[in-house]
């Protein structure tokens, strides 16, 4: 068994009741391609989330649901806009671009958030056919830098989207754990606060596999059975993916892992907040922790807890938590840090 680390929280296992939900659906045979007991139940704990009017589709991973999610609400000539450090600019391989054949406009966000001034200030050149048209504004929320969006940001880039008739795109990765920063129902802060498309994790809280792509605006859905086959996301046996988010939407247990995750986040940065040589960057509104470290200490701390540095011009790390993560790693990992200092 690897020792855990703060890489990230996809470097977690799968919680035990997830492993049961599987082994439950692993049980005999089912029909394939969503057409299962399993899929089924999960499709009615999301729809009692977010309304009977939601169009909800399981795929396998977060790069399919973002790649298909956009889809649906761009054509090849359209540009996206979305932040700098926006998942699908710079850690999805460039797969948005290669198979949506739109152009992604990064808008700088030292916060990871986007707001009604920067977005404005990229929309140029409407209606003018030398130019790629802008056509969605995508954030993340959380955002990569661990920070949350709250429902009036929220509510403020929708109102620009309105504005310019753009579509919002939300990638919702690590959603729970905004959900629980904001302590607020899904829905509050993705339908009802103007999102027509989102992708919802569940991988990063719990999950061994799969996301869901979770339409709000009934004229993008029609077509999305299509794109998801052709898309290659259409998984035969769906039930796997439904059986864990029917396990992850019930008894709150999304809730309690997220929960988790944050809290311990919240103590990982007290923690190093403690040491005078240590800067935490950001705010801890989600799991992540944003610190700049001595380049000198980051090898060996690395060897016994394993992290990335973020940016390497200035030795800033993200340290992630997980539903998994311990109090007593989260101490073990500031003793260490400590111990490095005096001695180097």
């Amino acid at each position: 068994m690897h020792k855990k680390t703060f890489a990230s929280d996809n470097y977690s296992g799968v919680h035990q009741a997830i492993m049961d939900a599987l082994s439950q659906a692993n049980a005999g045979h089912a029909p394939s391609y969503g057409a299962d007991e399993f899929t089924a139940a999960a499709i009615k704990k999301f729809k009692e989330y977010f309304g009977n009017d939601t169009e909800i589709f399981l795929v396998y991973n977060g790069t399919g649901a973002n790649v298909l999610g956009l889809q649906t609400l761009t054509q090849s000539f359209h540009s996206i806009l979305c932040a700098e450090l926006a998942h699908i600019n710079v850690d999805e391989c460039a797969a948005p671009e290669k198979f949506l054949g739109c152009k992604l406009i990064p808008i700088p966000a030292p916060d990871g958030k986007l707001t009604p001034e920067t977005i404005e200030a990229k929309i140029q050149r409407l209606d003018d056919q030398h130019h790629p048209q802008v056509k969605v504004i995508s954030i993340s929320q959380s955002t990569e830098y661990g920070t949350v969006y709250t429902i009036a940001e929220l509510k403020a880039i929708s109102a620009v989207a309105k504005k310019y008739n753009l579509y919002f795109h939300m990638d919702g990765s690590r959603i729970s754990n905004a959900a629980v920063s904001l302590n607020a129902p899904f829905a509050a802060f993705t339908k009802e606060a103007g999102v027509d498309v989102l992708s919802f994790g569940g991988t990063k809280n719990g999950m061994m596999f799969g996301e869901a792509v979770i339409i709000f605006n009934p004229a993008v859905s029609q077509n999305f059975k299509y794109i998801r086959k052709q898309g290659m996301q259409l998984h035969s046996k769906m039930r796997f993916i439904g059986a864990q988010f029917a396990a992850l939407l019930s008894n709150d247990l999304w809730k309690r892992n997220a929960e988790h995750a944050n809290g311990m986040a919240r103590l990982l940065a007290q923690e190093l907040s403690k040491i005078p040589q240590i800067k935490v960057t950001q705010s801890v509104e989600a799991n992540g922790v944003f610190a700049i470290f001595p380049e000198r200490i980051i090898p060996k701390l690395q060897d016994e807890h394993f992290f990335y540095v973020w940016t390497e011009r200035t030795a800033e790390a993200r340290l992630m938590c997980s539903f998994d993560t311990t109090e007593g790693e989260v101490k073990k990992f500031a003793e260490k840090t400590r111990e490095l200092l005096a001695s180097a």
